[in-house]
């Protein structure tokens, strides 16, 4: 066991240094992104002003990716995560000095989200293009669940740490770490990772990017399980972005929460996510990963949402937080597995970019109609309710009731979304 773990090692030792070192720059983003979300809410009380926030980061991703997986899979792929996450560097010393003149306005978060997306669109594609060429086939899953079990270490430690840096410090010091940790990243991906290039397809040297992006709507048009596949995780991410939408509006203003409680809450779903990450990582692949996907989406729309609807206290929606997220590292491998092994290398820059328009357009759409349903029809209509109203007595009163009663609406319809999907004959032709 012992001589199979070194190989592993060995095999695997220039992503792990990629992997652990874009983890550690990937908590500072999110550091500061969530201590952002905070300042936004404190300065506005809206939920669709700190949703807009998403929204500018995702709709310039969404809109341009299509096309930037042809520029991507054309690009040397280490010269393009340096340079992407470089601009994002400077998008953030940019906030530090609005931040320390006092001349901060969240106007200036939207255009920085706006240019940070922009910069997604052509890293995500040579990000995602990089892993398959750095590790070998036969490590996928594990590759995966370890990815996985980084973006859970991130999400439970983010709270933690830029809570206890805003109550003895300041946001300032929250941005200053998140630069540190670019830094470290920078320097790993400089000068200790080398990313082999991935071979061209034949007659792409002379494509135009339309026709490179095209070439990639044509895969997914003739591969119909791939792309329903996508078209489902598309309508799980509108609920999702709903969710995530309603989520801190509901922890910062309902009774027995606030901030406390929802780094409390996000912590706890970095714990079931690492949980997960961990058992998808040390587990065999399973018989179906089509009947684990679908089993492990209708699963978590058909708990939480609930859960976060009815509870009025921080240890009943840490429960809700669990059962919702435990599963989603174990959908997200064997998703990640299937795109991966089914869909070749030399494409999978534009067929990657594609399918992050096609699956992520609903994200800002989600964040859109989610800030303005709590804002403008839920609270309103829990504001004139009388006590002895049925809606009340289901999610409570006062401000936080009409996001409660939103996630009420979100988990009857998420779950009811799940469905078609699980009869789709084309995902489960994936399986031959």
């Amino acid at each position: 066991m012992i001589k199979k773990f070194k190989t592993n090692i060995g095999e695997l030792r220039t992503f792990l240094i990629l992997w652990i070192t874009q983890s550690f720059s990937a908590l500072g983003s999110a550091m500061t992104a969530f201590a952002l979300v905070i300042w936004s809410y404190q300065q506005q009380g809206s939920a669709l002003t700190t949703s807009l926030l998403t929204i500018c980061s995702y709709a310039p991703y969404v809109l341009l990716s299509i096309f930037a997986g042809a520029l991507s899979d054309r690009w040397n792929k280490k010269i393009t995560m340096l340079l992407s996450d470089s601009f994002a560097a400077l998008c953030t010393v940019s906030i530090l000095i609005l931040l320390t003149t006092g001349k901060l306005q969240i106007w200036h978060l939207y255009l920085i989200n706006t240019l940070n997306g922009l910069m997604n669109t052509v890293q995500q594609p040579a990000s995602d293009v990089a892993v398959s060429l750095l590790a070998p086939q036969k490590h996928y899953q594990k590759v995966s669940g370890m990815r996985s079990l980084s973006n859970s270490l991130v999400t439970i430690l983010t709270p933690v740490l830029a809570t206890s840096l805003l109550s003895f410090t300041s946001i300032r010091v929250v941005i200053l770490f998140d630069l540190i940790t670019f830094a470290t990243a920078f320097v790993a991906l400089l000068f200790f990772v080398k990313i082999p290039q991935a071979a061209k397809p034949s007659g792409t040297g002379s494509e135009t990017i339309l026709q490179s992006a095209k070439s990639g709507l044509r895969y997914l048009r003739d591969n119909r399980g791939i792309l329903d596949l996508i078209l489902f995780l598309a309508v799980i991410n509108f609920t999702a972005s709903i969710f995530n939408a309603a989520l801190p509006a509901m922890m910062l203003s309902r009774v027995g929460g606030g901030e406390f409680a929802l780094g409390m809450v996000n912590t706890v779903t970095g714990i079931a996510m690492m949980v997960g990450s961990i058992s998808v990582a040390v587990l065999p692949p399973p018989k179906s990963r089509v009947r684990v996907i679908c089993n492990c989406l209708l699963f978590s729309m058909s708990t939480e949402n609930f859960i976060l609807a009815f509870g009025r206290s921080t240890p009943v929606w840490c429960l809700g937080a669990i059962l919702g997220w435990i599963f989603i590292p174990v959908m997200n491998a064997n998703m990640d597995v299937l795109f991966r092994t089914k869909i070749p290398i030399e494409m999978q820059g534009r067929v990657y970019s594609v399918r992050n328009t096609l699956q992520f357009f609903t994200i800002p759409l989600g964040y859109l109609c989610g800030g303005v349903l709590v804002d403008r029809v839920f609270e309103p209509f829990m504001a004139v309710q009388s006590m002895d109203s049925l809606w009340v007595a289901l999610v409570g009163a006062g401000k936080g009731s009409g996001a409660a009663l939103l996630f009420l609406a979100i988990g009857i319809s998420g779950a009811l979304s799940c469905l078609p999907f699980r009869a789709d004959k084309n995902i489960w032709r994936l399986e031959e």
